[in-house]
């Protein structure tokens, strides 16, 4: 038997101790899935006994049929393939369906996120055109899926990424996936591809802002996945920029991670003309660059970011992710990074530029940064100003659903806790209560 991953090891396994086949298996999961003894090719059984995709929807019902130990495969449950071999199209539509049929909170991993960096499947466009016997696709379903990630994309931007993640991934399952799966040309199929990553990526910034991180970083990959193969270096380049983000909120254990996946990010996208797309990444690579403790590397990366933003500091944003990286979210994200490199002056005028100057469109983007500031001000001894920071932060945070806006309430009850005997502070305590992550849970 081949060297094959541990689901399709225990599949081989329970199925020769059976001596059942393929067929049988396939028949055997049709019935108890409900679609009946047709439902199920054998040919994808046969795929997963030899460990080249891996079951994420069937797999409850191979549980069932097969009698396995459930817990000695949940490490693997919904990790979907990641290497050549693997169909990106079936891969990221596996993914949606275990997502919608029930919630997954699972591990985000280093090995998984540097496994985005493999080659993607070049030929998984062309082998789909001009398909027999499938729905015909053509420019009216790109901007259908355009239109629905702007749509379901501003709703989570204004009000968390909490905010009806559900409908963005089962539109994904079950609208986009036949597209993916119909009948196109191959120029139509590049787009169809590129929509269909935004659409992914919006789907993991979703899980990420609702605190599943597991979740969100196989989204990623599916979405830098999609993109690449589409040939968007700026989508791909995105995609691996929200790796890279997420390897730094995860903390010690990812520093390596994130200066690597923002690294890959500053190549990716060294032929694009979006100088905003351009300081988006070299902000990342500050961001990582810093919290890894290389300063003189944060410093290049941020002058960079910040050269590069200036070339057009009012341009309207565009249809992309990157485009839409103003100044305003420029000066709140190197603020921070100052403030990680210990220049907390430079950062509290950088984040009130943030506020005051350039504004933020968006509630959530908003109460974040107030949030930050208050934490910067406290660091500076001014308990005054960090009290005042964090009362707006609370009004403006109100009736959002993000793991941010937990953590940043936490963070905020847990500073003040040494401040008992200010009555203002034993306020803000107590407003923060239904923010904080307990509460959400």
């Amino acid at each position: 038997m081949p060297d094959v991953p541990e689901i399709g090891e225990l599949i081989w396994q329970a199925c020769a101790a059976r001596g059942w086949g393929p067929a049988k298996l396939a028949r055997e999961l049709g019935v108890a899935e409900g679609r009946g003894p047709t439902g199920l090719d054998r040919q994808s059984v046969r795929r997963w006994m030899a460990g080249k995709r891996t079951p994420v929807y069937w797999l409850p019902y191979i549980v069932q049929v097969l009698e396995l130990d459930a817990h000695s495969i949940q490490a693997n449950e919904s990790a979907g393939p990641t290497g050549p071999d693997a169909d990106t199209v079936a891969s990221v539509i596996e993914l949606g369906r275990s997502d919608v049929l029930r919630r997954n909170f699972l591990a985000a991993t280093s090995a998984y996120a540097l496994g985005a960096l493999n080659l993607p499947d070049p030929e998984s466009i062309t082998r789909r055109v001009h398909r027999a016997g499938t729905v015909r696709v053509g420019a009216g379903e790109i901007a259908a899926v355009r239109q629905m990630t702007k749509g379901l994309g501003d709703a989570a931007a204004e009000l968390g990424g909490g905010h009806a993640r559900h409908l963005a991934v089962r539109y994904l399952v079950q609208d986009v996936g036949p597209w993916l799966n119909g009948n196109y040309t191959e120029k139509t199929g590049r787009d169809l591809f590129a929509a269909s990553s935004q659409l992914v990526h919006l789907a993991g910034w979703m899980a990420q802002d609702e605190g599943n991180e597991g979740l969100a970083q196989r989204y990623y990959v599916h979405a830098y996945r999609l993109a690449a193969e589409a040939g968007e270096p700026e989508l791909a380049a995105t995609a691996l920029r929200g790796l890279a983000v997420q390897a730094i909120d995860l903390g010690p254990k990812f520093h390596a991670v994130a200066l690597r996946l923002s690294e890959r990010c500053v190549e990716e996208s060294r032929n694009l003309g979006d100088p905003r797309a351009i300081s988006y990444y070299q902000t990342t690579l500050a961001d990582a660059a810093a919290l890894d403790g290389d300063h003189r590397l944060a410093i290049r990366a941020l002058t960079a970011s910040q050269t590069a933003i200036e070339k057009m500091p009012d341009a309207p944003p565009g249809e992309s992710w990157a485009s839409h990286f103003s100044i305003g979210r420029w000066a709140h994200h190197s603020g921070m990074i100052l403030a990680r490199l210990g220049d907390l002056d430079a950062a509290t005028e950088h984040l009130h530029q943030a506020l005051d100057i350039h504004g933020l469109d968006r509630r959530r983007s908003r109460a974040i940064v107030l949030a930050d500031l208050g934490q910067v001000h406290l660091r500076q001894g001014d308990l005054d100003a960090a009290l005042s920071t964090w009362t707006a932060f609370l009004d403006c945070a109100d009736g959002i659903h993000s793991v941010k806006i937990a953590e940043a309430a936490n963070d905020m009850t847990v500073r003040l806790d040494r401040y008992g005997d200010v009555p203002e502070a034993a306020t803000l305590r107590q407003r923060a209560q239904p923010l904080l992550p307990e509460a959400a849970a």
